[in-house]
């Protein structure tokens, strides 16, 4: 079979395409046939070598993949030969709050998707629904879930209740998604004025852009009444607008704490002296919470928005295109 490895930390020239005796599964095994990949943040900076979590020297990259079982485990008890499935972002993570003992990751330091094939644990893995092609079901793993967990979890909000989304990377557009199926208004901040449009297509009812209006937080403030979660994507160059923007009890969900340049998130003290918004933190998510959103998406027929997709064989290309920090959306690559 064909698959990439990552061979060292210095960039694209990492990652090399190999030619492997195909795997066979273990006992409690699936073996997948991997039909699409996406391209995730933290998939870059594993291939740069500034992630936090060390990866396996020699790893296939990518948390997130779609297939479908080819061969199965005699002693396999949750799938078929035929199950269309996806991984888990935390493989052993099922439930419940993580731990040192569960930060095992797909593509970091479990071998992950970019491969023909795929070998997992049953444990490790999901059902699709049915209504998403490969690519699509290719995206969930990680922005997936981590919008979910943004939107859903600890002081979620309420029909009519405003959030704030920011830029138009996978999170963003994942939770400007979720944040209209739970009924909310959704205000969307975007560095390209061009993008409106789109933004509004997906639901967006406030769209600012900043190569217009640098200082927007008391704009947003002022046309809302308050955001009351702001799914913090934009890090040290959005986060003291969006303590502006929140309401005096507003949610932030501090999803990035660094720019590219390694510049941190700073507190403004001025501004969180006059504001008793909470701010919280979170790392993707749980097996269960990943089959939660799975039944949302399949309940509502939500579909992935995809930005653009590349050959196996030009999966470095993808990368490239993906660094570039333009998109909108998921960045796909096919199955070998």
């Amino acid at each position: 079979m064909q698959s990439y490895r990552l061979e060292g930390s210095a960039g694209i020239e990492s990652l090399v395409m190999r030619d492997e005796p195909r795997p066979e599964p273990g006992p409690h095994e699936i073996m997948v046939r991997v039909r699409a990949a996406s391209l995730n943040r933290r998939d870059t900076m594993i291939l740069n070598g500034t992630y936090p979590l060390t990866p396996r020297r020699g790893i296939v990259p990518l948390s997130d993949g779609a297939g479908e079982i080819v061969a199965i485990g005699n002693e396999v008890t949750r799938f078929a030969v035929g199950d269309r499935v996806t991984g888990s972002y935390f493989a052993r993570w099922i439930d419940g709050r993580i731990n040192a003992g569960l930060i095992d990751q797909l593509g970091c330091t479990l071998d992950g998707m970019l491969a023909e094939y795929a070998v997992l644990d049953e444990q490790w893995a999901v059902r699709l629904p049915d209504h998403l092609d490969w690519h699509e079901a290719a995206t969930l793993t990680c922005a997936g879930v981590t919008a979910w967990n943004a939107v859903t979890g600890a002081g979620m909000p309420k029909p009519g209740q405003w959030v704030l989304v920011i830029g138009s990377g996978g999170v963003s557009l994942f939770a400007l998604q979720f944040a209209k199926l739970l009924g909310c208004r959704v205000a969307a901040v975007t560095s390209r004025g061009a993008k409106a449009d789109r933004l509004r297509a997906l639901g967006a009812d406030l769209v600012i852009s900043t190569s217009e209006m640098a200082e927007w937080g008391a704009t947003v403030r002022d046309q809302t009444g308050g955001i009351d979660l702001v799914v913090e994507t934009g890090g040290p160059a959005t986060f003291a607008q969006s303590l502006i923007a929140s309401t005096l009890y507003g949610h932030i969900v501090l999803l990035t704490l660094q720019d590219a340049r390694g510049r941190s998130i700073e507190m403004p003290a001025a501004l969180y002296q006059r504001s008793l918004a909470t701010i919280s933190r979170l790392f993707v998510g749980s097996r269960t919470n990943l089959e939660a959103m799975l039944r949302a998406v399949s309940q509502h027929g939500l579909r992935p928005v995809i930005d653009k997709s590349f050959a196996f064989a030009e999966a470095g290309d993808a990368y490239r295109y993906f660094q570039q920090g333009d998109v909108f959306g998921k960045v796909t690559i096919d199955g070998a």
